[in-house]
């Protein structure tokens, strides 16, 4: 007796298959990370991200209108901040006429339109390459809170959408959140970096931001005192619904293929939308790979990106957008 129901049938040719798909990808699914650099006329190639590229203001325009004519609304800008600038407390991240700053500007005046997120840590400011300021050898946690509610005002100020804080320090939603509406910007959201792993895959990001921990004496050598222990679970559900608790509106998991099974774990559990950041060192070693010729680079870009999808992820921040978007159009 043949089986009644024969599933291949719905896998039979394209057209059925994507007919039932369950996870479609779209433009309206990306998040583009930009680096930005001091300078006119620079568009410098990041030596361990293949084709993946820092820019100056001038150049960032013309990759601005590119994304938003490739139909990708969304950004999350990094700076690359000169070394003479960085010292412990991140004085530069408060500068009302900073890179961060002219850089939120530049974007909102070639795109009105265009959403602009940004990173709200000391890392990129800092003299130890630390998302915190230090004390005997200690990431001081509320010292560094109220720099980074101030750094978010100056965000809202410029112009920015989102403030993503990304540092992991307790408590600091709730102050970017009190500090927001105490000066009126109610409607500046929060994406928190709600579970961000001390992961080994953040290396060519650092590469790109001079933002590495610095290993001297009495400067811890890793984040491992305030990003989470990859080993844990459960702990990233606290993390979030703390962050929830406290006023963000967007919550992310970072990094992304190793960790989809706490995408879904919180994804299961929240009612606001569910971020992931498909990071660097997940570009570069497909990159790398494609390079020698021992794995297909787009087969394996959709395939990576649509497992984040049907993990959960209602947004992806990814250095393959611009890839995807012009293969699936």
């Amino acid at each position: 007796m043949y089986p009644i129901k024969r599933n291949r049938r719905l896998r039979t040719n394209e057209a059925i298959r994507s007919l039932v798909r369950e996870t479609v990808i779209s433009p309206n699914d990306f998040l583009v990370p930009l680096f930005i650099v001091e300078g006119k006329g620079l568009k410098e190639e990041i030596a361990s991200m293949p084709n993946y590229f820092r820019f100056s203001l001038d150049l960032l325009e013309a990759e601005v209108k590119s994304l938003w004519k490739l139909g990708l609304k969304s950004v999350l800008l990094f700076v690359k901040v000169p070394d003479n600038l960085k010292d412990n407390k991140g004085t530069e991240a408060l500068n009302p006429n900073g890179l961060m700053q002219r850089a939120i500007k530049t974007v909102k005046n070639v795109c009105p339109d265009m959403l602009v997120m940004t990173d709200v840590a000391l890392d990129p400011y800092s003299s130890f390459g630390h998302d915190g300021i230090i004390e005997n050898g200690i990431i001081v946690n509320d010292d560094t809170v109220e720099v980074l509610a101030e750094m978010s005002l100056s965000h809202a100020l410029a112009g920015a959408n989102f403030v993503a804080p990304s540092d992991m320090m307790d408590g600091r939603i709730l102050a970017i959140r009190e500090t927001l509406e105490d000066e009126g910007f109610t409607d500046t959201g929060i994406m928190s970096y709600s579970a961000k792993y001390a992961s080994a895959f953040y290396g060519p990001f650092r590469d790109a931001l001079d933002s590495a921990p610095t290993a001297i004496k009495d400067v811890p050598k890793d984040k491992k005192t305030y990003q989470m222990d990859y080993a844990n679970r459960f702990e990233a559900l606290r993390e979030t619904e703390m962050d929830i608790d406290e006023g963000a509106d967007i919550v992310m998991v970072k990094p992304g293929l190793c960790y989809l099974d706490i995408v879904r774990e919180i994804k299961n559990e929240v009612d606001v939308p569910v971020a992931v950041y498909q990071v660097s060192g997940e570009y570069s070693m497909l990159k790398a790979a494609a390079e020698k010729g021992w794995l297909d680079h787009d087969a394996v870009m959709m395939e990576q990106i649509t497992a984040i999808k049907r993990a959960g992820a209602d947004v992806i921040a990814s250095y393959f957008a611009k890839d995807v978007v012009k293969l699936i159009s």
